[in-house]
């Protein structure tokens, strides 16, 4: 999961809900260059993007990052996983686009699963396209790398069988002394946040992650302006098989310097001047 380098909302950011998500809504104190929606990963939430807003408002951008359904503040009721399947997600994409459209040019960003999600919105039969531009944060074509996928495919045996507290004692657990000391307050928020999501929705995710088919060729197809952004190193699926990935969608292919997984948390002010950059071509 991300980790957000810390949790106190910038002075241009404020919380909202904005087609029944949960949303941070990012505000530039000037002229609006344009909006940008932002979609976090599994396990993730909004505040995931917490560091890339201030800079992207500081660049003209106004940012609307959402916690998907049934994730963190975006209460799920169904107790059934399809109804967080990935077409619901991408569905409530659409949604929220729909109301941001009138914010000048919409680029639409999805990170890990939610880099998926997007795709899968932009591939939904329907109306014309609302997005300017597509960003995938660290995302790949299809299931997760193996090794990733075996620990999935642990937590949702898990997710059947046990309480979201418990298995978050686990996993604790099975990382030891690999993850560093959090500050207290991140801490807390991430114990939170976990039991705070719905399991049918992890459940949904985690199924469709170590299953996920390969629309990459789809998504070229629809000739939308395409970044592919990750850093260095990645767990979920390789950073050589993103590059490929991006030549297969002419896409604008970045690498971030000393960034895992997330480096809109761990390197956000190089992240969102390579976004604001792309955004602004």
């Amino acid at each position: 999961m991300s980790t957000p380098p810390f949790l106190k909302l910038p002075g241009c950011v404020r919380t909202a809900r904005v087609a029944g998500l949960a949303a941070l809504r990012g505000e530039p104190a000037g002229e609006v260059r344009g909006t940008a929606l932002l979609v976090p990963g599994f396990t993730g939430s909004k505040e995931d993007f917490i560091a890339l807003l201030e800079p992207l408002a500081a660049a003209g951008f106004r940012t609307v990052a959402v916690d998907q359904r049934g994730q963190f503040e975006s209460t799920g009721r169904d107790e059934d996983p399809s109804g967080y399947g990935i077409g619901v997600l991408a569905a409530d994409v659409r949604a929220v686009s729909a109301e941001l459209a009138d914010g000048g040019p919409l680029h639409l960003l999805g990170h890990s699963f939610g880099g998926q999600v997007v795709r899968e919105a932009v591939l939904l039969n329907g109306s014309e396209l609302p997005w300017a531009s597509l960003t995938l944060l660290s995302t790949g074509p299809g299931t997760i790398d193996p090794a990733e996928a075996a620990r999935t495919s642990l937590l949702l045996d898990a997710l059947g069988s046990m309480d979201l507290e418990s298995i978050w004692q686990v996993m604790r657990q099975m990382e030891g002394e690999r993850v560093p000391p959090l500050e207290p307050e991140i801490a807390e928020f991430l114990h939170r946040r976990w039991l705070a999501n719905h399991p049918a929705a992890l459940r949904a995710a985690a199924a469709h992650l170590v299953a996920a088919p390969d629309r990459v060729d789809e998504l070229a197809a629809v000739g939308l302006r395409t970044h592919v952004l990750s850093g260095e190193q990645d767990h979920a699926w390789p950073v050589p098989e993103q590059s490929l990935m991006a030549e297969r969608l002419g896409a604008r292919r970045t690498v971030v310097e000393g960034a895992g997984h997330s480096p809109n948390a761990e390197r956000p002010a190089e992240t969102a001047a390579a976004l604001a950059a792309f955004w602004s071509a």
